[in-house]
């Protein structure tokens, strides 16, 4: 007897987001400036070690920039 094909699950499927996508989620959130549409992408697609991960290396490359614009500037 000949069985049916199994129905395939309509859902996309999802990627594993890449560094890009989650550094750019990252960044769009540093300035506060996102679409709804892609917030909600990120946020079904992004595992929160992901997000506070590039979020600490975000903010300790901005805080690194900083003190160079500073020390280039005073010195």
């Amino acid at each position: 007897m000949v069985q049916p094909p199994q129905a395939r699950d309509s859902r996309p499927a999802q990627s594993k987001p890449g560094a890009l996508q989650v550094a750019g989620a990252v960044f769009w959130a540093f300035l506060g400036v996102r679409k709804a549409k892609d917030h909600d992408a990120d946020a079904a697609s992004l595992t929160p070690l992901q997000v506070i991960v590039a979020g600490i290396i975000g903010a300790g490359l901005f805080v690194t920039c900083l003190v160079l614009i500073v020390h280039f500037v005073t010195h």
